[in-house]
Parts: structure tokens; C-alpha cells; sequence
């Protein structure tokens, strides 16, 4: 198996926001690649809702409660105990959003999930509660915006450069898995090569629909599309 030195970089960061599907199917993959190769994967924040905020539009740290970026915030509070804590999180608010259908943006839902991870739930309300929760979340996210990024996942490497993607379904498991990373650290090589993409047939947009279906069952917001491969987030209530 691939070791770290032989990868080539032994951490990574990870910017997500929990609502995006196709962040959640990346991070399947990331955790893998962790798993064997003992990968250090710190986990970062981007929010959607403000990215595609509309012009005059509330920001998200300007409304009670805002979907992604108050799950973020509960994050936020999680990973200054402890970044596996953080993990745990967005794993379970993530699979119940794009594998069970389930509404981990909702208030209630998410204190049932805190407690099925060993947490109090009342870490929500705390975590509401501490306006510098908002400073950590905005922070992350302007870390993407800086860069030039605009969506998730992005991932930023130990030398300073940062990459989109890769943008998947079916993640792959195994020797497969390791694969990708190597493609994947292989672009930072070449710094002036910006983008790559696999034109998608009929096929793979019925591949793409079957694997988002359990997310556009159970979002509440609308979509925006801005002629890219994602399913993004927009405006909240």
C-alpha cells in the first residue's frame, strides 16, 4: 500500500459545507485514502448559501437559524475540542442528508444526531449562542474565496496550493482509492493546468440523479445552477 512520504504529502485540508452532495461523496473518498495511508485530513469550512447569496439578500450569520452554515457552527464548536469530534460530526449529518434523506438542517434533527455521536445535544444551542463560531466559519470560508474557489470540495495542500475536487460519485475503496489521491497530488505539478473535465452523457446524468436522489428528497432550498457539475445550495429562509 501506498505510504504517506510515497503520496507525497502527509495532510490535507478539506473544505466543505455539509449540504453540498457532492463534497459528502469526496469526503467518503478522503476518508478512505486516510484510512490507508494515514493521511491527517483537518476539516474546513465553506458555505454555499453566502457564495450564492442573493444581491441584497440576508448573509447567514445574519439569520437565527441557516442551514449549513448553524451545522457549521456546531462544527465549529466541536473542532475546538477536537478535530475527530468535528469528523464524527459531519460524517453522520452527512450520511443522513445524502445517503438516508434525512434533515440534519433542522434544528431538532441535529440534536438527535449529537446525542447518536456521544455528544450533548446542547452543544447546538451553545454553539448558537457564541457569536465567534460565525468568526471560524467566516474564516474558512474566506480562506476558498481568496484563493479563487468557489464551491467544495476544495482542498488546500501542505505547500500552499489548492485544488477543486475531484468532483465524484461511487467513490472509489481500496488500491483504487490511493489511485485518485496520487492523480489528484499529481496536478500540483503542473500549476499553470486549471481544469479538467469529463464530458457527462445521458448515462451519467442518470448515475449523478440516483446518487443525489436521497439530497433533492430531503433539501428545503433551492438550487442554483451556474453551469457547474454541482447541485449548489441557495437561498434560505
Amino acid at each position: 500500500m501506498t505510504t504517506r512520504d510515497e503520496a507525497g504529502f502527509d495532510s490535507v485540508d478539506f473544505h466543505f459545507d455539509p449540504m453540498c452532495p457532492f463534497a459528502y461523496q469526496t469526503s467518503r473518498w478522503i476518508r478512505e485514502v486516510r484510512d490507508l495511508t494515514g493521511l491527517t485530513v483537518n476539516w474546513r469550512f465553506f458555505s454555499l448559501e453566502e457564495i450564492n447569496r442573493a444581491e441584497g439578500g440576508k448573509h447567514p450569520w445574519d439569520r437565527e437559524w441557516s442551514y449549513g452554515w448553524s451545522l457549521m457552527r456546531i462544527g465549529a464548536t466541536l473542532r475546538r475540542i477536537d478535530m475527530a469530534l468535528l469528523d464524527t460530526w459531519y460524517e453522520r449529518i452527512g450520511r443522513g442528508l445524502h445517503v438516508a434523506a434525512e434533515k440534519p438542517h433542522e434544528p431538532d434533527t441535529a440534536r438527535r444526531m449529537l446525542a447518536e455521536i456521544g455528544v450533548d445535544p446542547g452543544v447546538l444551542d451553545e454553539s448558537l449562542a457564541d457569536g465567534t463560531t460565525h468568526d471560524d466559519v467566516r474564516a474558512d470560508h474566506l480562506r476558498v474565496v481568496e484563493a479563487g474557489g468557489f464551491g467544495v470540495p476544495t482542498l488546500f495542500f501542505p505547500d500552499g496550493q489548492a485544488l477543486f475536487g475531484p468532483v465524484l460519485v461511487r467513490p472509489p475503496t481500496g488500491v483504487a482509492a490511493v489511485r485518485l489521491w496520487e492523480v489528484v497530488t499529481g496536478m500540483l505539478e503542473f500549476p499553470n493546468v486549471y481544469e479538467i473535465q469529463r464530458p457527462k452523457g445521458a448515462e451519467d446524468s442518470q448515475l449523478i440523479l440516483e446518487t443525489l436522489r436521497p439530497y433533492l428528497d430531503a433539501r428545503d432550498w433551492v438550487s442554483v445552477d451556474r453551469g457547474r457539475v454541482v447541485d449548489l445550495p441557495g437561498p434560505v429562509r
